[in-house]
């Protein structure tokens, strides 16, 4: 055994030791060449290996958390065998053990932080930066794993056995049934991605839809698809920022769109909306949420693993903060639906879908944002599972106005009652 191997092992062992006493871990723990330079960390059949390629990986293992492990891996100083679903099962259990082991940064101390962070980060420019960090990578590689229609949100199970693109199918008609959009009304998408909703909207519901978007490479082929589906009288797609629009829409949805916006610009971003609606108009906004009450950090590291990698400047309030900030920019809740099921779900069927396809995504976009993307997928549907975070519909109005008009009951949204003015509910043309 070689004296960096000796000196790692030195290191390593108490630290093994500790998790062999607390039941043990199904994993193994590898580095050298040496036959003394592995450590089996539980008594039943390793379910996954860590390899130490670089001794600067010892600290994220002596003091673990999501992000020192999700850092030591990306960087390559660990490598990993497993499944992707073993893989961050053992990284969270690993962190959990961490935390237990001795004291790290509060919870108060790090949501402070965190503010301080992304308190005058959210520029227009800012914003722009970090949407097209996260999305533009390449449409080709989005196009690899996500349904054909490229719908890049939670999608919904209906029934539990659809497939996502008959999921993700769903979930736009259940958005647009649950605003009651009738043919002809003006519809504003705030994040629209590659246009699916927008799509949707003008071709089934037979709405005029504008979709906004920083990406570049979202607005260049939402609009060859608007122009592929001969739709461009009745959509029209902008890179915009949504502070600059100034148009009167009846309907709006924010689809995945409020996670970026930032924890102190909430109430300006949904004062915005409220002031594009026309009278009588609705909003849906579609967004995570994190379960800590404070608006905090997700246990163990993991928010700032997604800061630092994935989404810069991303910030998740919880549901509270959503509904009080939504009635301080002058709207009022009609209804709210939790959907945390269905976006661990649809994860599951993105990293099902990212890991047959590995070697294809590593060759389109690198080692190192194969690896990022990985965890992320595999690491949030196992977050939304355990209830670290969730996922909510909330429908809106204006307030302070009648709601005369409005139907009884919410029988509207799953097509059993028809809304009072008589309109059918189903898409308006199939």
């Amino acid at each position: 055994m070689s004296t960096l191997d000796a000196a790692m092992t030195t290191s390593l062992m108490p630290w093994a030791q500790r998790l062999r006493a607390r039941g043990g871990l199904p994993l193994t723990l590898c580095w050298g060449e040496g036959p003394g330079a592995a450590i089996r960390l539980g008594d039943a059949d390793p379910r996954v290996a860590i390899h130490i390629r670089h001794p600067t990986a010892v600290p994220a293992l002596l003091s673990p958390s999501l992000d020192s492990l999700g850092e030591a891996y990306v960087e390559g100083r660990i490598d990993l065998e497993g499944s992707a679903a073993d893989i961050i099962d053992m990284a969270w259990r690993l962190a959990e053990a961490g935390a237990a082991d001795g004291p790290r940064a509060s919870g108060t101390v790090a949501r402070l932080m965190q503010r301080i962070a992304h308190a005058t980060h959210h520029t227009r420019d800012a914003d722009k930066s970090a949407i097209q960090y996260h999305y533009d990578v390449s449409n080709d590689f989005y196009a690899a794993w996500l349904d054909p229609a490229m719908v890049y949100s939670c999608a919904y199970f209906a029934n539990g056995d659809e497939s996502l693109e008959e999921a993700q199918r769903k979930k736009i008609d259940h958005i647009l049934t649950k605003l009651q959009l009738r043919p002809g009304q003006r519809l504003l998408d705030v994040g629209c991605g590659w246009g699916a909703l927008v799509l949707r909207a003008a071709s089934h519901f037979g709405a005029r839809c504008v979709g906004i978007t920083l990406s570049q490479n979202q607005y260049d082929l939402a609009r060859e698809r608007v122009r592929a589906a001969g739709l461009q009288d009745r959509i029209e797609i902008r890179l915009q920022d949504y502070r600059d629009v100034t148009d009167l829409f009846d309907r709006i949805t924010s689809v995945g769109m409020c996670e970026h916006v930032g924890l102190k610009h909430l109430s300006a971003y949904f004062r915005k909306l409220h002031g594009l609606l026309a009278e009588g108009g609705w909003v849906l906004n579609h967004g995570i949420t994190s379960t800590d009450a404070h608006d905090g950090e997700t246990r163990y590291g993991g928010g700032r693993f997604i800061d630092r990698y994935v989404f810069p400047q991303g910030e998740l309030p919880h549901i509270g903060t959503v509904l009080v900030a939504m009635q301080q920019g002058g709207l009022e809740v009609a209804d709210v639906e939790g959907l945390r099921r269905h976006y661990a779900r649809t994860l599951q069927l993105w990293s099902e879908a990212f890991e047959a396809r590995s070697d294809q995504l590593r060759a389109m976009v690198g080692e190192k944002r194969w690896r990022i993307w990985r965890v992320y997928l595999v690491g949030s549907e196992w977050a939304f599972e355990q209830d670290q975070i969730s996922l909510y519909q909330v429908l809106c109005r204006r307030a302070g106005g009648s709601a005369r008009g409005q139907p009884w009951s919410r029988g509207w949204m799953y097509g059993a009652v028809a809304p009072d003015d008589g309109l059918p509910v189903r898409p308006w043309r199939q």
